[in-house]
């Protein structure tokens, strides 16, 4: 006689921790200050601090062939654009040559 097959379980899900949509503000360094927000209508990020009222305003790509929601850019992407674009204003003799 054969061996019973045994019932393998599935592997359990991995969990996606959430991404942080509170930073802190390069401008007055307080910490979760920055609130960024997604308008997928509108295809537009954007990151503003609640203390020095500092704002951020970028274009987002969110386009998916699949009915799920789907986000290219996400509120840590809007931050670290802004991120980048104030070390470029101060940097201006690194333009990349």
């Amino acid at each position: 006689m054969g061996k019973r097959k045994s019932k393998a379980k599935p592997p359990p899900k991995k969990r996606m921790d959430k991404l942080d949509t509170v930073f802190s503000c390069p401008f007055c360094n307080h910490g979760t200050s920055v609130e960024c927000r997604i308008d997928m209508k509108n295809m537009i990020g954007e990151a503003s601090c609640g203390i020095c009222q500092e704002s951020f305003s970028t274009t987002i790509s969110g386009i998916c062939e699949s009915s799920v929601e789907c986000t290219l850019s996400e509120p840590i992407d809007v931050y670290s654009e802004w991120i980048d674009e104030c070390e470029r204003v101060n940097n201006p003799d690194d333009d990349g040559a």
